[in-house]
């Protein structure tokens, strides 16, 4: 059955005194039913952050406007945007003094089937309804000890070294990029895309729940100022990117 998308692209700085976050939503410009999400969290000191974030946008609007189906699959188009951005980090630090790093996550829905893939600790999120289908794994040290049954996601929230990456772009090693797909997404499914400056404050069932109660526009409105009363007041950046497979508006003619 057809389905359309409704989408959402909302950022907030927190309590931070940068936004070193970046998210960009893109249609394919030649080719109709392409389109990608992508977001990225930038580390690196007063501006490095930002810089290398917004590289990561950069070359998915790039890669994207030159991608072709016919020669290219979309898990080379995710994974290109990851690694191509990511050696463009790494020479800015040969032109720069600053040591800029970033997370990122892609997203591409392609004649209703869906791709995605990440590195870092940002998130990808897959709900149907209240059901999580999948959830990106955190390229952390935490993430690495909740995999292996040494720490519960509850007491990894708070742990000292909840921020320390095992995987990000612009670091020494080639980033670790994982890979997710699905075929027959249906419509009322909802992608989510987001900086962990929104998903530390949320259980997997309160976001989809709010996905699912609201368009993208008040779904993200309500997460981030949920997000912000539940910082406290030390609030990290927030972005973040929704899409929600509607049915498709038929077309009428005279």
């Amino acid at each position: 059955m057809a389905f359309s998308a409704e989408t959402c692209v909302a950022m907030h700085i927190g309590d931070r005194s940068e936004q070193q976050d970046r998210a960009g939503l893109f249609a394919h410009p030649k080719r109709p039913g392409i389109m990608m999400a992508v977001l990225a969290d930038g580390m690196g000191g007063h501006s490095g952050g930002a810089m290398a974030a917004e590289q990561v946008i950069l070359r998915a609007k790039q890669n994207l406007e030159a991608y072709a189906p016919l020669h290219e699959t979309p898990q080379e188009l995710l994974s290109s945007v990851i690694e191509e951005a990511h050696t463009v980090i790494k020479l800015t630090r040969f032109t720069s003094e600053k040591d800029p790093h970033s997370t990122a996550v892609t997203f591409l829905l392609q004649q209703g089937k869906a791709y995605w893939a990440h590195c870092g600790d940002s998130r990808f999120y897959y709900f149907r309804g209240t059901t999580t289908v999948s959830r990106s794994g955190d390229h952390s040290l935490v993430g690495e000890l909740v995999r292996k049954g040494r720490l519960d996601e509850s007491a990894a929230l708070d742990h000292p070294q909840r921020n320390v990456l095992l995987s990000c772009l612009g670091s020494d090693r080639p980033p670790r990029i994982d890979y997710g797909h699905c075929e027959s997404p249906e419509q009322g499914d909802s992608f989510l895309l987001c900086s962990d400056g929104l998903w530390a404050y949320f259980t997997d069932f309160e976001l989809a729940s709010t996905l699912q109660a609201h368009p993208p526009r008040v779904a993200a409105e309500q997460l981030i100022q949920m997000a912000r009363e539940r910082g406290g007041g030390v609030g990290d950046n927030i972005a973040l990117v929704i899409i929600k497979l509607v049915p498709a508006v038929a077309s009428t003619t005279r």
